[in-house]
């Protein structure tokens, strides 16, 4: 997503500063067994991470919202 370390980077759900990356399908759970990809990663503040990241009846709209960010970088 070409940011440098410097950047500020939104969370994607609150807009707030991301202090985490949150797998979307963690490995363990029938994610990729590849490396890591930015379909499956998700930039979060600590707060939503916390309240939706591990929730599995939030997936689906973390997956949503993650997809509609991909497509407005493109």
């Amino acid at each position: 997503m070409n940011y440098d370390i410097t950047d500020w980077i939104p969370c994607e759900v609150c807009e707030q500063t991301a202090t985490d990356i949150h797998h979307i399908e963690p490995r363990g759970m029938g994610g990729s067994k590849s490396k890591d990809v930015l379909e499956n990663l998700q930039a979060l503040c600590r707060k939503c991470h916390i309240e939706y990241g591990d929730r599995k009846i939030y997936k689906d709209l973390l997956k949503e919202i993650h997809q509609h960010r991909m497509n407005q970088r493109k």
